[in-house]
């Protein structure tokens, strides 16, 4: 079959369109909320809550998977969503690809998890790395104990998007009373801690591929954003999903 990647050009576009997507939604969810209740105004809990933030994104994964052969109906963002965990139920994930067989099996081809954060960056880091690995343990044991059926090893992705802005960028101290912090955490920005814990989560083969860029609001309105790592942009992880997918697709 004709595999499609993107030109570098091309992703750099959608992707900007992505971000002036991403800061738009969060304005004028802001906006919507203004005059919610007080907590909800002091806790910016209207542009967090409101979902969205990330469909551009979602519409680019979703443009190489129709380029690619896959069918529209075996592309799942806004419902059906979930799908069988070993330590829960299930797990509903942002974007999955689950395609279907002749003989009415179905195959799990891809799962991917859309996360940003903007703001409050000490307090929910640990919670982000922490739901980040939960997932992954979760999804690569039940495919472990077979809960996919027929399945090959599907592409597990995750795309991060955090706030380029001086709170990010400034270095932090370390508490760490009884054992030294590894060496690459010493004196580290948030920013440098998520690209460092992004990094991991593919050399650690947690995630299959990963993706992660910084933006703020003000430029960000305009399309502008930053890649800090070469090996974790977002042209690498489109091709990393598309070689996945088109391998185990074969001559469909």
């Amino acid at each position: 079959m004709d595999i499609y990647y993107p030109e570098k050009d091309t992703v750099e576009k959608m992707v900007e369109q992505a971000i002036k997507q991403f800061w738009q939604t969060r304005k004028a969810q802001k906006e919507k909320n203004s005059t919610g209740t007080k907590a909800d105004i002091l806790g910016n809990r209207g542009s967090v809550t409101g979902g969205k933030q990330l469909d551009g994104f979602v519409d680019i994964i979703k443009f190489v998977l129709l380029k690619n052969k896959i069918n529209e109906d075996e592309i799942f963002f806004n419902k059906k969503l979930e799908i069988p965990g070993y330590y829960r139920p299930t797990k509903q994930w942002d974007l999955l690809v689950v395609k279907k067989e002749n003989n009415d099996k179905k195959k799990l081809l891809a799962a991917i998890e859309f996360k940003s954060q903007v703001g409050s960056l000490g307090n929910n880091f640990n919670n982000r790395t922490e739901e980040a690995l939960g997932s992954s343990v979760d999804i690569w044991t039940a495919f472990r104990e077979g809960a996919f059926e027929n399945s090959m090893s599907p592409f597990v992705g995750y795309l991060m998007i955090v706030e380029h802005s001086e709170n990010s960028l400034k270095p932090r101290s370390v508490k760490a009373p009884h054992f030294p912090v590894l060496q690459e955490f010493n004196n580290t920005s948030y920013a440098k801690r998520y690209e460092i814990f992004t990094r991991k989560l593919v050399l650690e083969r947690k995630y299959t591929s990963a993706g992660f860029l910084m933006s703020n609001e003000d430029r960000g309105l305009e399309g502008h954003y930053v890649e800090p790592s070469d090996n974790l942009n977002m042209e690498k992880f489109l091709r990393s999903l598309i070689g996945h997918i088109t391998t185990e697709l074969g001559d469909r």
